[in-house]
């Protein structure tokens, strides 16, 4: 395990701490999982944007195999 100093802004760190009275647990816990948490939503962020680009890569692809197909057929 790895030990961090972290600098929390003031209203962040007074509802966190609300919080964890109410949740009953550590203050290292829930932050461990809450970045955990964090990590994931990014995670899934990177992957709908690599996905949405190379999809248009496909697509522009796709849209020039088609046109090459339309000329073919005109041709014949």
């Amino acid at each position: 395990m790895k030990n961090l100093s972290l600098k929390l802004e003031d209203n962040i760190f007074q509802e966190t701490e609300s919080i964890l009275g109410k949740l009953h647990t550590n203050r290292n816990r829930y932050i461990n999982e809450a970045l955990e948490f964090y990590n994931k939503l990014q995670k899934r962020r990177l992957l709908a944007k690599q996905l949405a680009k190379e999809s248009k890569l496909v697509a522009d692809e796709s849209l020039s195999v088609l046109k090459e197909f339309e000329a073919l057929e005109d041709e014949a």
